[in-house]
């Protein structure tokens, strides 16, 4: 994109805070972006990856092909 950032995509924010979300105007606004991808669920924390245990128990339980 040589260097460019797409822009914010401020007609999908709208209609998720105050259409969805069913924000006042004033609430709408008094958010930033960052607190409105929290609200929406857009912006959670990634579960933990299996450990080495777990991945080996499940590798046993759904082996790629069958012996």
């Amino acid at each position: 994109m040589n260097g460019e950032r797409a822009a914010f995509p401020w007609e999908a924010a709208l209609h998720a805070g105050l259409g969805r979300m069913r924000l006042s105007a004033k609430d709408f606004w008094a958010m930033t972006p960052r607190e409105l991808a929290f609200a929406l669920g857009t912006l959670r924390p990634l579960p933990p990856a299996p450990g080495r245990d777990a991945l080996a128990a499940l590798m046993r339980a759904f082996p790629d092909h069958k012996e």
